[in-house]
């Protein structure tokens, strides 16, 4: 059976990022970044305070996700104080997310983000000056998810941690900033915006097929990051072919597939103060990197990143192959 109250505190919460944190703030204040700065800020500063938290703690995570609903009271007319608070709540929450996920089977993490990219895409177009009420909504759901996270029976079949390798934390920090820079130029693209040009079916399709294939077909570890970049220089080369259908198709994809890799990485790591620290550099750095790049029109350059990475990709998986062809 789902564990249906880890799934509501995922789905919710994940929506409120997309839809409130990353592009209802930001489009409020006309992606003006002096303007929302104390929203970073107080992420960053929320997630390293997690440092000295217990992530396991009910208490704590409660009080985070009652102080996220106080502050965006104030949504959309907020200050310097309700963002810096606003950042310091989703901040705090993202590596007890990581924490509640340890517990979570694989299917319940696909149900959850299925739910949350569906949702998104689908409201995506209504105005950003209107979701004050779906803002409170999502985090009481997101509250209520969460008190019942203890009552219900977690069990040790097929869960979301596994053995086996982790992704390097620049590799992860890299897909992330690839990811912000193209989302946040084709959200502000009127010729581009796939999700306002009338292809939110095929984005809704090719985002729950990337859940399916990321958590039900086994891929070899260095295969993984190589059709990750394969995928994402194709996502660049759509936008500046302007293929709107095909980008449609395959940046979705990568978007949900990409996810899944980092979140099973990052649910493998035992340490609070690691699962923190990659928060920061993962959650805030990467994607306001990539916010910096779209704001600054310099995408272009974003190509010859990808075709470096998947370079060395290939590069490093021939030099294994000789290598083991000699043993």
């Amino acid at each position: 059976m789902f564990n249906i109250f880890l799934i509501l505190f995922i789905f919710a919460e994940l929506s409120f990022y997309l839809l409130i944190a990353q592009t209802g703030v930001v489009e409020v204040f006309h992606s003006d970044i002096f303007a929302i700065i104390s929203l970073p800020i107080g992420g960053i500063i929320g997630t390293y305070l997690t440092l000295y938290i217990s992530l396991k703690s009910q208490r704590n995570g409660v009080a985070l996700l009652i102080l996220q609903m106080v502050s965006i009271f104030s949504y959309p007319d907020m200050n310097w104080v309700t963002l810096f608070l606003l950042g310091l709540s989703v901040g705090g929450i993202s590596p007890i997310i990581i924490e509640v996920l340890k517990r979570a089977k694989i299917v319940d993490l696909g149900v959850a983000l299925g739910l949350s990219y569906t949702f998104a895409t689908l409201l995506f177009g209504t105005n950003p000056m209107h979701r004050g009420g779906m803002a409170l909504a999502l985090s009481a759901i997101a509250l209520f998810g969460y008190l019942f996270l203890e009552y219900k029976k977690i069990t040790t079949d097929r869960l979301l941690f596994r053995k086996g390798e982790i992704y390097p934390l620049y590799l992860m920090v890299i897909w992330v900033f690839l990811d912000a820079s193209l989302f946040e130029t084709l959200s502000r693209d009127d010729m581009m915006s796939i999700w306002r040009g009338g292809f939110s079916s095929e984005i809704i399709l090719f985002h729950l097929l990337g859940v399916v294939v990321a958590i039900s077909i086994k891929i070899e570890y260095s295969r993984k990051a190589l059709l990750i970049a394969m995928l994402f220089v194709a996502s660049y080369l759509f936008y500046f072919m302007h293929a709107s259908l095909l980008l449609s198709i395959v940046y979705p994809f990568v978007i949900s597939y990409y996810n899944i890799v980092i979140l099973q990485s990052l649910v493998k790591l035992r340490s609070s103060k690691d699962i923190s620290l990659s928060m920061v550099f993962i959650g805030w750095m990467a994607s306001g990197a990539g916010l910096m790049v779209a704001l600054e029109g310099l995408i272009q350059y974003n190509l010859a990143l990808v075709i470096i990475i998947l370079s060395y990709d290939v590069i490093k998986k021939l030099n294994f192959k000789k290598e083991f062809s000699h043993v």
